[in-house]
């Protein structure tokens, strides 16, 4: 199981960190993806990270602006989003490969 938090409202040009915690001892071995799905469009892949902690970025939207990191200690997977835009507005979602979080709204106003 995985679950999202860190969610909010944030003015256009901030940051958000978003975290994802694992309740399995294997959760530090899997990759794990971050996905978003904003209003009226289709769940989409943006980044995700190796249980070796080599991380991939799947849109070039995320790169130079979103980061991924692991605490393996703490099995957790933060994603950091800087310089948020009014677009980046969606349900943020946490996924392992077996299963998905109940996602975490991020709202960017102008």
């Amino acid at each position: 199981q995985v679950v999202e938090s860190g969610g909010g409202l944030v003015q256009a040009g901030g940051s958000l960190r978003l975290s994802c915690a694992g309740t399995e001892l294997i959760f530090n071995r899997h990759a794990i993806s971050w996905y978003r799905q904003a209003p009226g469009s289709d769940r989409e892949l943006f980044i995700s990270i190796e249980g070796s902690g080599i991380f991939t970025y799947y849109t070039t939207d995320a790169k130079g602006r979103f980061s991924i990191s692991r605490d393996y200690a703490k099995k957790m997977v933060y994603l950091q989003m800087n310089s948020l835009r009014p677009e980046d507005t969606a349900v943020y979602y946490c996924c392992s490969p077996s299963t998905c979080g109940q996602g975490t709204q991020v709202t960017v106003s102008t």
